[in-house]
């Protein structure tokens, strides 16, 4: 059997057997005090470097696992900004002079802003004007300028030198802690700036108002499930209570139930649903809600991989 090595002999080792030596003891994990490498499972016993790294227990572990799962998660949807809410207030108390398109029209338009400042910019960093405005909104002259002063008189844009300006407490890129004042009464959720684009882009003038449903259902989401819910705070999953089909419709304004679930079926990533139903198991006739956390997620990178099973 090897015996345990100090700090010290491990500097002396040949550089070869140092970085192989470092590589093992980097990925393990800590079970009952005894350290197991986390590729192959193997006890590593004596192996074990004492005085250069420290020991992670299974919870630390957990909680790193929950965060490459999270990490993964926004590099495959084009990273994120945060977008701010009420809960349980309807996106259009907020926003009453804003229609279905204006709202799908934001939601693009606010993945384009930038890190910190909030203003609206391409991915290269080159500055959305006026002008680029009209070009990414896809609309005429004059429809741009009546959506622009929407927008600014709701108090979501600001114009400044020529530059345009996101209101922090609507969308945001940036530590959250640096607006905290400002959006202290308010939650907020990550909204992944490729599936949005992608959802935005392959819409029509007539059908762009169905991206809207996405923001619209943000406030009633439970962040451990992404199910719409009645009480969207509530941690206790066992008393969670979550909204059916036909209450969301009531509360969206939509003739009945039927016409809600056809335009939720309509927006779709990649030919994957966005909405996806399950049945009450009390009710079997009653369709609750689960929204797809490749368009907007709050949770964790456990709660992520329990409710992606229901996409795939």
């Amino acid at each position: 059997m090897t015996t345990a090595i100090t700090g010290k002999e491990f500097v002396q080792l040949h550089p070869n057997t140092r970085q192989q030596t470092l590589a093992q003891k980097l990925d393990y994990v800590v079970v009952d005090g005894k350290p197991y490498s986390t590729e192959t499972g193997e006890y590593l016993g004596d192996k074990y470097v004492h005085d250069l790294v420290p020991r992670r227990t299974a919870g630390q572990y957990k909680v790193i696992e929950s965060k490459r799962i999270l990490d993964e998660h926004e590099v495959e949807n084009g990273g994120f900004v945060f977008t701010f809410f009420k809960q349980s207030r309807m996106i259009s108390e907020r926003f009453p002079t804003l229609n279905n398109s204006d709202i799908a029209r934001l939601m693009y338009l606010g993945t384009y802003i930038a890190w910190n400042t909030g203003r609206i910019q391409y991915d290269n960093g080159r500055v959305i004007d006026r002008e680029g405005f009209e070009k990414l909104m896809g609309l005429s002259t004059k429809r741009s300028r009546e959506l622009f002063k929407r927008y600014v008189e709701a108090e979501i844009l600001t114009e400044r030198d020529d530059c345009i300006f996101m209101n922090p407490t609507v969308f945001y890129r940036g530590n959250v802690k640096t607006i905290s004042p400002a959006v202290s009464d308010m939650q907020h959720t990550r909204l992944f700036k490729k599936t949005i684009r992608d959802l935005y882009e392959k819409t029509n003038g007539r059908t762009v108002g169905q991206l809207a449903l996405v923001y619209s259902v943000m406030p009633f989401l439970n962040f451990e499930t992404n199910t719409i819910c009645f009480n969207p705070d509530e941690t206790d999953l066992d008393r969670l209570r979550p909204m059916g089909l036909e209450k969301l419709a009531v509360l969206l304004g939509y003739a009945n139930a039927g016409k809600l679930k056809t335009a939720l079926n309509r927006v779709q990533i990649d030919g994957q649903v966005v909405f996806n139903f399950y049945e009450n198991p009390r009710d079997r006739r009653e369709k609750r809600i689960t929204v797809n956390p490749r368009t907007i997620f709050a949770g964790t990178g456990e709660q992520l991989a329990a409710i992606m099973v229901q996409f795939n």
